[in-house]
């Protein structure tokens, strides 16, 4: 950028400084740790009802240290202040607001002293809210049952998105959300279900919620009681991965369950707008899309490539093609469940995996990694590239949904992929740096900034990062909430002309 370049000025307010004044910002602040702290008396009231004192006393303290301080400032202090903010400014604000959820969400770990090192709380505070699942814990079977909810509701408040979900409170408030949405929502195409945000909001809530409430049930029914149940399904939703048993969902034994979890991670792990369009009827717009089509094409080939790999090293089929569609649901769309350790499968069914982490589910879903949309747009370049070879003076688009895709969509892809690449080498780096082997540190460097949660190797369940110096565990940190906001909101604020603005 050259020295004249300058960002455009504030539309909402020109003249004045890019960032929410100190009474606004305040107020957004408070408003959303007010909310974040509420929610912790879920777990309270489980603890209460499974007598657990010690976990009554932590989620007590825990809601008790933010909300004497964040009432007043939100009830009296910031009282008449209004927000208002460019869309750049979502940036800051929305990487800030996902620094306070994991703090607040590592409280109920070191009261509890179920994590007493701020290090390690923080680390499975962010590995919930960014729905990545990796835990530095190796038995969490021995976590009273309440803190298991917790954990499950880090992720499943992460899953639907912390902005998502206080959106539609913002307008009663005099804010304006679409801003603050703008800057989570993944992929290099963002529509609106409806023309106002807010609405957009509570439909894509009501559908997380129905989507939960669902899949609740069908896991009772097929065995689970009503506390794992409702912590599965949490995570499953979010496609986050943890697990209140050892063995994640083999602890439970039951296909009936595995296959409920299959289904429900795909869905998760598709474009919740379209899911909002199917039910609407709208079945023809869905069918339509390109990156709906891709990912369902990915996720069957995949899972009948490995299903097919089991067969030839003597696995029966219906075994094989079960186990082939959990794993490559749970890695394709980053949930982190198990239930076999494919680091015994053959060579070809890991390599399926593997490539699989690179991959990721749709954009406007809960999954992570970089998003089916982008390698389609890769691909279809990639076609355009040779058609010109063919045709020097030819003028071919990229269409997406059977429509010309903007020109600068190729660039905006092409510079995600860049900088992924450049996080998981850095991120290789810092692993290698605490004498982790190569093989277990580029695991670690896709299972954080994918937000997968399960990889291959020693990195499968994920403890082996609990040895790490603290240094590597707030980097990790880092590169989890990088992940979790499509790497393009957390690097815009490294750039001095950001701050310059």
């Amino acid at each position: 950028m050259s020295a004249q370049t300058k960002f455009p000025a504030n539309p909402h307010s020109p003249g004045r400084p890019p960032f929410p004044g100190i009474g606004g910002g305040l107020r957004l602040l408070s408003l959303f740790t007010v909310l974040l702290s509420l929610t912790m008396t879920v777990p309270l009231v489980v603890a209460a009802l499974l007598r657990e004192t010690e976990m009554i006393r932590a989620f007590a303290i825990s809601m008790a240290v933010p909300l004497p301080l964040a009432l007043p400032v939100l009830l009296l202090v910031t009282r008449k202040q209004r927000i208002r903010f460019a869309a750049a400014d979502g940036f800051f604000l929305v990487f800030f607001i996902w620094i306070i959820a994991c703090l607040l969400g590592s409280l109920p770990f070191l009261f509890s002293r179920a994590i007493p090192r701020l290090a390690d709380a923080f680390f499975e505070s962010v590995s919930g809210f960014s729905t990545t699942g990796v835990s530095i814990l190796a038995d969490v079977e021995v976590l009273p049952r309440s803190l298991l909810l917790w954990r499950a509701m880090s992720h499943w408040l992460g899953g639907i998105g912390i902005v998502m979900l206080t959106v539609a409170l913002f307008p009663l408030m005099g804010i304006g959300g679409f801003q603050l949405v703008k800057a989570e929502t993944s992929g290099p195409e963002k529509e609106k279900i409806t023309p106002k945000i807010t609405a957009t909001a509570k439909i894509l809530c009501f559908l997380y919620l129905g989507l939960t409430a669902v899949l609740t049930v069908l896991l009772v029914l097929g065995g689970m009681d009503w506390l794992d149940a409702v912590i599965h399904s949490f995570a499953t939703i979010a496609t986050g991965g943890f697990s209140a048993r050892n063995n994640s969902i083999a602890a439970f034994s039951s296909p009936f369950i595995e296959w409920v979890c299959i289904v429900f991670m795909i869905l998760s792990g598709y474009n919740f707008a379209l899911l909002f369009q199917l039910l609407r009827g709208k079945v023809r717009d869905v069918f339509r899309n390109s990156e709906g089509r891709a990912y369902l094409s990915i996720m069957g080939l995949s899972s009948v490539t490995v299903a097919l790999s089991l067969c030839s090293a003597g696995e029966d089929f219906s075994t094989a093609i079960r186990l082939g569609f959990f794993h490559c649901s749970s890695i394709a769309t980053s949930c982190g469940f198990a239930i076999a350790d494919h680091n015994l499968w053959p060579p070809l069914a890991q390599g399926v995996l593997f490539l699989l982490m690179f991959i990721g589910g749709c954009s406007g879903s809960t999954a992570g990694g970089v998003k089916v949309v982008r390698w389609v747009v890769l691909f279809k370049q990639a076609l355009n590239e040779a058609k010109r070879l063919v045709y020097p003076r030819g003028v071919f688009n990229i269409r997406l949904n059977h429509k010309v895709g903007r020109k600068d969509v190729v660039y905006g892809v092409a510079g995600f992929i860049f900088l992924y690449l450049i996080m998981i080498a850095a991120s290789f780096l810092l692993l290698t740096s605490a004498g982790l082997d190569p093989w277990d540190s580029l695991n670690a460097a896709l299972l954080c900034l994918g937000n997968i949660g399960l990889g291959l190797g020693n990195l499968t369940g994920g403890a082996i990062l609990a040895s790490c110096p603290d240094y590597v565990k707030w980097g990790l940190s880092l590169l989890m909430i990088a992940g979790r906001l499509e790497i393009w909101t957390f690097f815009v604020l490294f750039i001095p002309e950001y701050w310059r603005r």
